[in-house]
């Protein structure tokens, strides 16, 4: 039977009211100020029993760091898609296993040491072993230039020519330039780019995209740094001034020509992008030429890349080649803010692969680089208490939809480095809400603002955040907020965590 619109009209009318009543019920209780544990139980029941996040799956943990005790729990031992949440595991576990003080070395090789005219007569090596930092990131902003740091080590060394080729070594890690589990379809966008022993400016190009001069005219593209790696296919438009801009950038898996599409109105402010590239070494090798050149040191021959797989074939044989010149990155403890602050997928693999390379220097039996950091990774889980079986990581940055924790290790491992050694850098590597990187725009004017110290995590449908609070009454906390299966836009999700922490640092009075 069909309704009459008169009883379908008072059907909808009820379920607004419903509705509204439920929203108001919650909003009351979250208006509640907490006072204790029980109160802060029916403001998080309150909270998460929303109607919005009736097919959604939350995952909670909340423990006070003064007595141990835990707060608030919900499906704590349940594994969840952390999202960047990972990146907490990989950046502590390399902190601990590294030192705050490790740098990485970039070394450039040579079979003979310069002659009396500054010459090397044949091939030139520089070999990398994972430093991110030779990129706008570490230098202000600036992408000019940024392998400078190398061009200077081998002008010092005596070099004025390489009579040879330039050889871009990246086998320092055996394995695919992805980490397991990441989605091909992540891979042109700038926190999917490849992942090199060779690494500069982050493996992307940044790209400023302006209006012709006259409607019909394409695009203008500027790219930053300033290459010729990449190629263009310019199929944009300048639209009239009362068109839409808008913007469509593709490049195909394996190379590295870059499709624009769409267009920009006349007078509109300039549009900014970034697409990665492919085979990043050998990128490395073509902006090291042009450093050495600008340095007035030239390079007759071509420039090459070899990885892992090569070097099966040809193993570069140390007892022929020599290290003429080197330059190290900054130390650990300045990488990992780096990574944790912007949560950059990149930094935070070539940690776990940084891990796995000093493992393989003395245990040749793993596969990959990857499979020896992993290992590596657990061994440290479990010093820290975790129970087996609830970190299921594949790689080091949370980017793989395969990879599950429980709100339960997260919050054991915040425990474990809130009394190790590097606590205070570990700590300090973590965004700060309403000051710095992923949250330098939540929680602003809050009692959470400046107080919060927390891993955001995010990728379709999940939600995440995980870190460090200290109340009101000046009592510290320590939680794991994860949200998975949510259909919503970020700006509804992430409030959505924000009003707990939030919640939490308001709290007046400790919690017994």
């Amino acid at each position: 039977m069909i309704p009459s619109r008169d009883v379908t009209r008072r059907s909808r009318l009820l379920v607004i009211i419903f509705t509204l009543c439920a929203f108001l019920a919650n909003a009351a209780d979250e208006r509640e100020p907490v006072r204790d544990r029980e109160g802060l139980r029916r403001w998080m029941n309150a909270h998460l029993g929303q109607p919005r996040f009736v097919s959604a799956a939350w995952g909670i943990k909340i423990v006070s760091l003064a007595s141990g005790a835990t707060l608030f729990e919900e499906n704590a031992g349940k594994l969840l898609k952390p999202a960047s949440n990972a990146k907490l595991f990989t950046g502590a576990m390399a902190l601990d296993r590294l030192g705050p003080a490790y740098r990485i070395r970039t070394s450039l090789y040579a079979k003979a040491s310069p002659d009396a005219a500054g010459q090397i007569n044949g091939d030139v090596i520089v070999f990398g072993r994972g430093d991110p930092s030779f990129a706008a990131r570490f230098n202000n902003g600036n992408h000019t230039d940024n392998l400078r740091s190398l061009a200077e080590a081998l002008a010092s060394s005596g070099v004025k020519r390489i009579r040879g080729g330039l050889i871009a070594d990246e086998s320092h890690f055996r394995g695919p330039p992805l980490g397991s589990g990441w989605m091909w379809d992540d891979l042109e966008n700038y926190y999917g780019a490849e992942v090199s022993a060779l690494t500069v400016e982050d493996n992307v190009v940044d790209l400023v995209l302006k209006p012709g001069e006259v409607a019909g005219m394409p695009v203008k593209i500027l790219t930053l740094p300033q290459t010729t790696y990449l190629s263009f296919s310019n199929r944009t438009m300048t639209r009239t001034a009362d068109e839409p801009s808008r913007i469509r950038v593709y490049r195909p898996l394996g190379e590295n020509v870059v499709y624009l599409h769409g267009g920009i109105s006349l007078g509109h402010s300039n549009v900014y992008d970034a697409v990665t590239v492919h085979r990043p070494a050998l990128w490395f090798g073509e902006l090291l030429r042009e450093a050495l050149a600008r340095r007035g040191i030239k390079v007759d021959g071509r420039v090459q890349a070899v990885d892992w797989l090569d070097r099966e074939i040809a193993p570069r044989s140390t007892n022929d080649w020599r290290e003429i010149a080197h330059v190290e990155s900054p130390p650990l403890k300045e990488i990992l803010p780096r990574m944790m602050k912007p949560s950059q997928n990149l930094y935070a693999h070539l940690l776990l692969l940084q891990v796995g390379a000093r493992i393989l220097e003395t245990n040749a039996g793993f596969r990959t680089t990857e499979n020896a950091g992993l290992a590596e990774l657990e061994k440290f889980i479990q010093e820290a208490g975790i129970r087996a079986g609830e970190v299921l990581l594949e790689e080091g940055s949370g980017l793989s939809r395969g990879a599950l924790l429980t709100p339960n290790a997260t919050v054991q491992l915040l425990t474990h480095m809130n009394g190790h050694a590097q606590r205070e850098i570990f700590q300090a590597s973590l965004p700060v809400a309403g000051i710095d990187g992923t949250l330098r725009r939540r929680m602003s004017g809050t009692t959470a603002a400046g107080n919060v110290r927390a891993k955001t995590g995010t990728l379709r449908y999940v939600y995440a955040l995980s870190g460090y609070v200290t109340t009101a009454a000046g009592e510290p906390l320590v939680f794991s907020l994860m949200l998975n299966n949510y259909d919503a836009d970020e700006s509804e999700a992430r409030p959505a965590l924000d009003a707990i922490a939030i919640m939490l640092a308001g709290i007046a009075e400790k919690l017994r």
